[in-house]
């Protein structure tokens, strides 16, 4: 998916209740308040004088016209903050019949409620398949080199969408987790059991129900961000 405007490259100052961000532009060396599209921890993402880039906008309706939208690592690496991006790359995905696992699947139905109080990121249906219930994970923790861990702070929330899954899977339908992994410099995908061991357990007791796990990473650049190869689950050999 292209970002809708030219990213701008900037200097990050600090980011502050979770969705603010000050910058500083480079080349002009203006200081200018972003929104940071990302509740989360951003463990390892948002050290002060990390090199950003920010998506411009003229909207009127908005107070701040800069969105956080990559963090450079300044290795030919990128990594993708914002979490809405991950339903919208995918989405546009399965309509394509991009993502080969769900591939035979000509309905795509977003944000279907099921469950207790929830909807499922994707409902997907084909004449002769069983449904198939499709969560998106949006993964940007990295502690390890090639290693991308899920999640980043304790998540509650994950845990009851796991069980969801699961019993959808007991009821006969198709129920798959799909990680898609924000970062161009990862290969493998892990739970990071240390940060939230209920999350570990509760993915391990979904995968023995029957939930499928994908794991897929992307192509950033400050043009856009678009689906790359299927990463390994697990973590690398040492």
């Amino acid at each position: 998916m292209r970002f809708q405007t030219d990213l701008v490259p900037a200097r990050l100052i600090r980011r502050y209740k979770r969705f603010l961000a000050d910058c500083t532009l480079e080349g002009s060396g203006a200081e200018v308040t972003a929104h940071c599209a990302n509740p989360g921890s951003m463990m390892g993402l948002a050290e002060p004088g990390s090199r950003i880039w920010l998506e411009p906008n003229d909207d009127p309706k908005k107070k701040l016209k800069f969105g956080w939208r990559l963090v450079d690592h300044e290795n030919g690496h990128f990594t993708g903050v914002d979490t809405a991006l991950p339903n919208r790359a995918v989405r546009a995905a399965l309509q394509e019949k991009q993502i080969a696992a769900l591939s035979n699947y000509g309905t795509v139905r977003p944000e279907v409620k099921y469950g207790e109080n929830s909807r499922v990121d994707f409902l997907l249906s084909e004449s002769g398949l069983p449904d198939a219930y499709v969560e998106v994970k949006s993964v940007t923790l990295s502690r390890q080199s090639g290693l991308a861990e899920f999640p980043d702070s304790v998540t509650a929330r994950g845990v009851k969408h796991l069980g969801e899954l699961a019993q959808m899977a007991r009821d006969g339908h198709r129920a798959v987790l799909l990680y898609l992994v924000q970062r161009t410099d990862c290969t493998h995908v892990a739970m990071a059991q240390d940060i939230d061991p209920a999350y570990a357990a509760a993915h391990a007791e979904a995968t023995k129900a029957g939930v499928e796990t994908l794991c897929i990473g992307t192509h950033i650049t400050p043009q856009e961000v678009t689906l790359a190869a299927p990463l390994a689950l697990g973590r690398p050999a040492m």
